[in-house]
């Protein structure tokens, strides 16, 4: 079945490449470890750090695409400086590759499942429910049809009192560095940063204009500290509990903002220096504490390898 979906597949790719792939299906395969060393070049933005996520030498991972290449007869990666990283060829077989490896996962998961059932309530950001992570939870599904996942999107804070108070069995929330518990599973780390519009002043006297999530935010709560213990007082200007929101104030230039690596925008600035810098981030998954759940424990591991194996650009949305 997964070998007719994958022939399926082959027929729709785009005629500049179509060709040589059926041609190479009459000897030869694309290889799944060749599509994922792709894949993973696009997720970590180039060769050096996809041998990284990998685990290889950058000279393996080059070696796979190029046999790849020849395979294909065309150039999936540009080699010269300053151009795109991919070919127009290389963009289109990417889209397959997603489809492809997904579909191969989700096979060998499919074979060496054991039965659950049960259910889990699962708290989520929304930084993750806007991210690839629902492809795991649908996939998990199918895979695991017994079990119930429901998902409830809260900020961090919210949901760790509903962890503390049994309403949830397990939440993927954001913690600075410092606050890290040795249960948590770290997915990955990421940083804080002060940012405004390039052409906000800020004043070289008093208040600062504050862009602010609402009071269940933590980042908030961490600037208000800094905010009294400092010279620089900040004053809140605008207040929302959504990123989309804070994002939007921050550069239309109504006021500086706190804002982690995966919100920040080419038409923003970082600031250093007028303000202490704020403390690392941390995305982990942070259980309540109950009895063994089994269902939620193979959850926990099937997140924890995609993440593993994609970093946090996986779930940037």
């Amino acid at each position: 079945m997964v070998g007719s979906l994958l022939s399926y597949d082959m027929l729709e790719l785009p005629n500049h490449i179509r060709g040589n792939v059926m041609t190479d299906l009459n000897g030869r395969r694309l290889e799944i470890d060749a599509l994922r060393a792709l894949q993973a070049v696009r997720h970590h933005g180039g060769v050096t750090r996809a041998a990284e996520a990998l685990g290889l030498s950058q000279s393996a991972v080059s070696h796979k695409i190029r046999r790849l290449e020849t395979s294909l007869g065309c150039d999936l990666l540009n080699r010269k400086p300053g151009a795109a990283v991919f070919t127009t060829a290389g963009e289109d077989l990417l889209d397959y590759a997603a489809r492809i490896l997904g579909l191969h996962d989700e096979a060998l998961l499919s074979l060496s499942r054991t039965p659950l059932s049960g259910r889990i309530t699962l708290g989520m950001t929304e930084d993750t429910a806007c991210s690839d992570l629902a492809r795991i939870l649908g996939r998990f599904r199918r895979l695991h049809p017994d079990v119930t996942v429901r998902s409830k999107v809260r900020m961090s804070l919210v949901q760790q009192a509903m962890l503390d108070a049994g309403e949830l069995d397990a939440a993927i929330v954001q913690v600075f560095a410092h606050d890290l518990r040795a249960s948590d599973v770290v997915l990955f780390r990421e940083r804080l940063n002060w940012v405004k519009a390039p052409d906000l002043v800020l004043p070289a006297e008093g208040p600062i204009p504050f862009v602010s999530f609402d009071e269940q935010c933590f980042y908030r709560r961490w600037a208000s500290g800094v905010g009294q213990g400092s010279e620089d007082m900040l004053e809140t200007v605008f207040e929302c509990a959504s990123a989309a929101g804070v994002v939007a104030a921050v550069t239309a230039g109504m006021g500086m903002g706190l804002l982690n690596d995966r919100h920040l925008r080419p038409e923003m600035e970082v600031v250093r220096g007028r303000l202490p810098d704020p403390p690392d981030l941390a995305y982990v998954i942070r259980r309540a504490r109950k009895t063994r759940n089994p269902a939620l424990d193979t959850l926990v591991a099937e997140i924890e390898r995609e993440i593993g194996r994609y970093g946090g650009l996986m779930l940037a949305g």
